[in-house]
């Protein structure tokens, strides 16, 4: 796993063995950050990262410059691991939280400018982020929820979706509070 752009550009990452994680491929990610650099300021950016597993996608707001990174995840192995790989990047405003990301979401009082779901593909009901997000006013005004998943899933019919990108077999599906808000 590399970080792709940025101050720690080039670095790579290599999660322990113990690890379950699936982490966005290297090919989904540079065209998500490609189409995110079109979107946001980065370096205005508050991002919220559920189910952070390696910490991969927090990584690449990090290098990025981003204003904070709170990095959800629960897994104790993998929480620990993204505490470590942030120690190590010197990466400041990197908020790793283990935490079971729907409690997390339920009680969080913060708003963020993106947040980025990851759930594993097949995690029962993963999809009830999009509605807690949105029920706990979790995103600023112009803010976006990016939701990645495997082609089993459509949300064209959710009120709040935008658009989806597909880069293989990764999906991201896009979300935000007012649909004139942004354009691409």
């Amino acid at each position: 796993m590399r970080i792709i752009s940025g101050k720690y550009r080039g670095r790579v990452i290599n999660p322990p063995r113990n690890l379950r994680a699936r982490p966005t491929t290297d090919f989904a990610k540079e065209n998500l950050f490609n189409v995110l650099g079109n979107l946001i300021d980065f370096e205005a950016c508050d991002v919220l990262d559920l189910f952070a597993g390696t910490g991969s996608i927090s990584y690449e707001f990090a290098s990025r410059g981003a204003r904070s990174i709170t990095a959800v995840e629960i897994n104790t192995v993998h929480y620990d691991f993204i505490r470590q790989t942030a120690v190590q990047l010197g990466a400041e405003n990197f908020y790793p939280v283990k935490a079971n990301v729907f409690r997390y979401l339920k009680s969080c009082r913060k708003q963020f400018d993106l947040i980025f779901s990851d759930a594993p593909y097949d995690l029962p009901g993963s999809e009830a982020v999009i509605e807690t997000v949105f029920e706990e006013d979790l995103l600023r005004p112009e803010g976006v929820l990016i939701f990645e998943h495997s082609k089993k899933m459509n949300f064209g019919d959710h009120k709040h979706f935008w658009q989806t990108r597909s880069y293989g077999s990764v999906q991201f599906s896009f979300f935000k509070k007012d649909e004139k808000s942004l354009s691409i």
